[in-house]
C-alpha cells in the first residue's frame, strides 16, 4: 500500500510514501545519462536523460519505485494488485517491461506531452524480471509541474487518466477513486453552519468540524480522499524548507504506523519511507520509518556525465538533536 503526491510552490515537489512489510533493501539511486539500460523488447540505451530514485539494484540494474529525470517529470508505481493486466509483446509497438517503465519513460521524456506521446505507441508487457523479481502488479501517475496522468493497465487495455487532484494510493481504479471524492464535497476547512435544521439551535464544538467526515483509515481509498483534501487545501511559504517540510506532512496525514495494519501474523504494514523530490532542482529528499530528519540527495553533485550508477543506502536509525 502506498501514496503518491504532486506539490507546486514557487518549485515543483513529487513524492511518495512506501508502505510494506518489508523492505528490499532500498537505496537512492542515481543513473547518470550514460548509464546503459538494457530494455528487453527494445535494445540498449547508452543514452538518456540522467534519474534519480529510489530502487532496489539487483545485478547492477536500478529497479525504480519512484524516481524524477533532470528534466523535472516525476514517476511513481504503486501496488495495484488485482486489477493489473499487461499486454502481450506486439510487433511493431514499443514492447516496454513493467519493471522498465520508469527508465523508459523517464529517460526519454521532458513533459507530459512527450509522455503521452510515448504511451501512445508503447505496449506495458508482463516479462518478468528474473525468477525470483516476477513483474510486480502497479499502476502508475506521471507529472510534471503542469499536470499529472495516471496509468493503469487492465484486462481491457491501458488506460491514460488525467489526474487533475495529483493523488495516487492503490485499489479500486483511478476513476472510481475520483468518483468516491463526491462522498466529500461538502467538507471545508472553513468551520460549517448549521444546514441540518433551521429550527434547532446546532453549533460547533470544536475546530476542524468542518472536515468531519472526512476519513481516516487506512485503507487505499480513504487515504486517497485524506491526502487529496489535505494537499487541495495545503498552504505553504514558497522557500525550499518550508516546501519540503510542507510536503511531507501532507504525506504524513496517510503515516502507517507498525501494529495498525496487520497482514500476516505478526507481521505489519508500515511506512517505510517517504519521498520528496524538488524535480526544477534535481534532490530527492526522505525520511523512514526510523529516521525522521530528512536527508537530501542532489543529483547534480554526481557526474551526471558518467555511465555508472551512484548509490546511497538510506540513513536507518532515529537522529536525536541533544539539546543539553
Amino acid at each position: 500500500m502506498c501514496t503518491a503526491a504532486t506539490y507546486k510552490t514557487k518549485d515543483f515537489y513529487f513524492g511518495r510514501t512506501l508502505d510494506y512489510e518489508f523492505s528490499y533493501g532500498d537505496e537512492i539511486t542515481v543513473a547518470p545519462r550514460k548509464f546503459p539500460f538494457e530494455f528487453r523488447h527494445m535494445g540498449k540505451r547508452n543514452s538518456h536523460y540522467a534519474i534519480i530514485g529510489m530502487a532496489h539494484v539487483a545485478g547492477g540494474y536500478p529497479l525504480y519505485y519512484d524516481a524524477i529525470n533532470e528534466k523535472g517529470v516525476g514517476m511513481a508505481g504503486l501496488n495495484f494488485v488485482g486489477n493489473a493486466v499487461y499486454q502481450a509483446v506486439e510487433a511493431g509497438r514499443d514492447n516496454v517491461a513493467q519493471f522498465e517503465f520508469i527508465p523508459w519513460i523517464l529517460g526519454q521524456c521532458a513533459d507530459l506531452d512527450e509522455v503521452r506521446a510515448l504511451l501512445d505507441r508503447m505496449n506495458l508487457v508482463g516479462t518478468p524480471f528474473s525468477e525470483q523479481l516476477p513483474s510486480a502488479q502497479l499502476h502508475w501517475i506521471i507529472a510534471d509541474r503542469n499536470a499529472a496522468i495516471t496509468v493503469e493497465c487492465m484486462a481491457d487495455g491501458m488506460h491514460i487518466h488525467e489526474n487533475p487532484v495529483g493523488v495516487l494510493t492503490n485499489n479500486p481504479p483511478f476513476e472510481t477513486q475520483m468518483f468516491l471524492l463526491n462522498n466529500y464535497q461538502g467538507l471545508s476547512p472553513k468551520q460549517p453552519e448549521n444546514t441540518f435544521a433551521e429550527q434547532l439551535q446546532l453549533q460547533s464544538y470544536s475546530r476542524g468540524m468542518g472536515a468531519l467526515g472526512l476519513p481516516g483509515d487506512l485503507s487505499s481509498a480513504s487515504r486517497f480522499a485524506k491526502v487529496a483534501f489535505t494537499k487541495m487545501n495545503s498552504k505553504s511559504g514558497d522557500s525550499e524548507a518550508e516546501s519540503i517540510s510542507q510536503f511531507f506532512h501532507i504525506l504524513g496525514s496517510v503515516d502507517q504506523q507498525r501494529g495498525c495494519c496487520e497482514v500476516a501474523d505478526g507481521k505489519y504494514e508500515i511506512t517505510l519511507y517517504t519521498s520528496c523530490c524538488n524535480a526544477d532542482k534535481g534532490i530527492y529528499y526522505y525520511t523512514t520509518y526510523d529516521n525522521h530528519q530528512i536527508t537530501g540527495v542532489d543529483m547534480y553533485h554526481c557526474d551526471l556525465d558518467g555511465s555508472e550508477l551512484f548509490r546511497y543506502p538510506l540513513v536507518q536509525g532515529e537522529q536525536i538533536h541533544w539539546m543539553n
